[in-house]
């Protein structure tokens, strides 16, 4: 349902916006204004969707109307005059249309009709914007459990407990579990402080390990050294984190 208010100093006009609304399925009329500073009032008081507002009111015209409410908080406007003048500043503060009076039913028509179609691209995007927060929010919880990685189009929830190593590349990580791999836009740092140092060691300026899946540590020739997991993985350990990783190993 989507709540429209109806704000024009002429009685006339107004009813007979009302009632082409009223005419339309999905539409409630949440109110009626008869001047600008009326308008700021109901708007205010009953939060419509949608507003269908008139250019020139008393007290405040349609544009002394949003800059007091503010252009942020201002619900999605179709304009409403007898004067085209004020067509390129109406789009200016994002009107989703502009009535020119007289208008008959087809062209009121079209106007809500974009405005439908305005309201269910925000109403999806702010859904979206929603379900990513609750996400983000789920993989933020202390228990440091999951992390949350979006790649075309999905989402998807690794668990920290299955991640074997991780590589940074640029603003991104690669992420190896098991078979799975997963690039996240994370830095080497930031994920550090998301899963936890106590369960991962940088063996590298651009590599963590889970300390879990460590099985040895090789001397490879020249005096280089490999962190060799249970699965075969052989990573370079760089000799600046060798002596840490082999007490924290030792340690555990």
């Amino acid at each position: 349902m989507i709540r429209v208010l109806v704000a024009d100093d002429q009685p006339m006009a107004r009813e007979r916006l009302v009632s082409l609304l009223a005419a339309e399925p999905g539409i409630e009329v949440a109110g009626e204004a008869a001047s600008g500073p009326e308008a700021v009032e109901c708007i205010r008081q009953a939060a419509p969707d949608l507003v269908f507002l008139d250019m020139q009111m008393p007290g405040l015209d349609g544009f002394g109307v949003i800059e007091e409410i503010g252009r942020d908080r201002m619900p999605p406007t179709v304009f409403v005059t007898a004067h085209d003048e004020y067509a390129v500043q109406a789009f200016e503060v994002q009107a989703i249309d502009y009535l020119l009076k007289p208008f008959g039913r087809n062209r009121f028509q079209s106007a809500l009709a974009r405005a439908r179609r305005y309201l269910e691209r925000e109403r999806q995007g702010e859904m979206a914007g929603r379900l990513a927060e609750l996400l983000q929010s789920n993989a933020r919880r202390p228990s440091g459990e999951r992390l949350l990685v979006k790649s075309g189009g999905r989402v998807q929830f690794v668990d920290v407990d299955s991640i074997d190593w991780v590589e940074a590349e640029g603003n991104y990580v690669r992420l190896y579990a098991g078979e799975q791999v997963h690039l996240m836009r994370e830095t080497m740092n930031g994920l550090i402080d998301k899963i936890g140092a106590h369960k991962f060691f940088r063996i590298h300026r651009s590599r963590i390990v889970n300390i879990n899946r460590v099985k040895e540590m090789l001397i490879a020739g020249g005096g280089d050294y490999q962190v060799v997991l249970f699965d075969g993985t052989k990573l370079g350990l760089s000799r600046l984190y060798k002596d840490a990783l082999q007490e924290q190993l030792t340690g555990r």
